[in-house]
């Protein structure tokens, strides 16, 4: 693949154009509407991208299709891209995004596109841009990139290999996706139904398999189990409001975790939290520790993160800290709490502001918390805990794929390594 001829964006293309302005909703009220914030992650995970109101005019113009390329062009993720792959649902694609559709007589769209995906690109972007405030790429800028053009049997090559990689992150994902719905469903099965296993000669938890009725030995009383009690959530945590720093992907600081980063999933992905500045960091005050739980308290009020590794981070202003400080429940069982309908409805009906809601610290902490005997919540610990463990292992696996990935990719487009052997 040397003194191989090199073409830009521009000139492989057969169209670019930027994207189409409208409110998200969480409604169907029409295509699924991709955001910036839906491309910064590793994949693009449709379930959580909203959708929007258009004209069957506009949806033609602005809709998306395999093989196509869509690039941030503003922001702190200027220069963020995704392929879009197999598989898209009916979408179309917001104002700070633009689309690339390569023409197939010049170049192979999935060789184009997972390297626009990769690092070598972002890092071309930042030096076209400089050191702005508020990064901004207009699609010129974004189509200058060059690189190289190999025959189309080696561009699918090299593609294939490069899609292995991204199919292994995709099986792993759907993995951690049902891990997450197995831990939801045992929390509810346990402290919402309040059907969990229970030796009543005892009077603690056993491990007969649970059963459907009030039989396990629990007594219901006034809609929740005997000897359990409420305390107010204030008397539980302390709490600590977040930092205010612009986020950077340059390694300049700490991790600096926003509420993008917890909004859609159970789990915080690290490997795609940005970082910010140290200068006039108080970092103590506003560090992360093993087990604190973070709550967004703007523009989306209420969704919560949990911390499961120790990591040099902090978390940004839109967010609040809960640290527990009452060993009477734990983490996970906190977290799962939080997690559900009835305190998320609490701070939805609670919340203020008719466009852009918001929540003090104070508010998402005047909450009634339920209490279950200690050896409960310890036993449901006992089985949360393996569940959370294979998350985090898969999102690791997912990590160092990314990397291996991510080192391959440049030695393949430079010819050091022949894809064809």
């Amino acid at each position: 693949m040397k003194s191989l001829q090199t073409l830009s964006i521009e000139e492989i293309s057969k169209s670019i154009r930027y994207g189409y302005t409208a409110s998200a909703s969480d409604d169907e009220v029409g295509p699924k509407f991709l955001r910036i914030t839906d491309i910064v992650p590793s994949q693009i995970n449709w379930e959580t991208v909203p959708y929007c109101m258009i004209d069957e005019k506009n949806l033609s113009r602005y809709c998306l299709k395999p093989g196509d390329i869509v690039i941030a062009r503003t922001g702190a993720t200027v220069g963020y891209a995704k392929l879009i792959r197999d598989g898209v649902p009916l979408s179309i694609f917001a104002s700070y995004l633009i689309r690339v559709r390569i023409d197939p007589k010049k170049a192979y769209p999935e060789y184009i596109g997972r390297i626009v995906e990769s690092d070598i690109y972002k890092r071309f972007v930042m030096s076209r841009i400089g050191g702005a405030a508020q990064p901004n790429a207009n699609a010129k800028v974004l189509s200058s990139f060059r690189l190289p053009i190999p025959k189309e049997t080696t561009q699918r090559y090299i593609a294939s290999i490069l899609s292995a990689y991204d199919n292994l992150i995709d099986n792993n994902r759907k993995r951690i996706q049902l891990l997450e719905e197995s831990a939801r469903l045992l929390f509810r099965e346990w402290f919402v139904y309040f059907r969990f296993p229970f030796d009543s000669a005892q009077g603690r938890p056993g491990h007969d398999p649970v059963r459907k009725s009030d039989s396990n030995g629990v007594k219901i009383v006034d809609g929740e189990p005997e000897g359990w009690k409420k305390m107010h959530l204030s008397k539980l945590v302390s709490t600590q409001y977040g930092y205010t720093e612009t986020a950077s992907q340059e390694e300049i600081g700490p991790k600096f975790l926003r509420g993008k980063d917890i909004n859609k999933t159970s789990y915080i992905d690290w490997a795609s939290v940005p970082y910010c500045s140290e200068n006039k960091l108080d970092f103590r005050k506003f560090s992360l520790s093993n087990g604190d739980i973070i709550i967004i308290r703007m523009a989306d009020p209420g969704k919560v993160g949990i911390v499961e590794r120790e990591i040099k981070a902090i978390f940004a202003s839109y967010l609040v800290r809960l640290r527990i400080v009452d060993d009477r429940i734990s983490s996970y069982y906190l977290f799962y709490s939080l997690n559900d309908d009835k305190y998320q409805g609490f701070i939805t009906g609670a919340s203020t502001g008719s466009t852009r809601k918001s929540a003090s610290a104070k508010l998402l902490v005047d909450y009634n918390l339920l209490i279950p005997r200690k050896e409960i919540i310890d036993s449901f610990d006992k089985q949360i805990v393996p569940l959370r463990n294979k998350i985090n292992i898969l999102l690791q696996q997912n990590q160092k794929l990314a990397q291996a990935r991510d080192l391959l990719l440049p030695r393949l487009m430079s010819g050091k390594i022949d894809p064809v052997r």
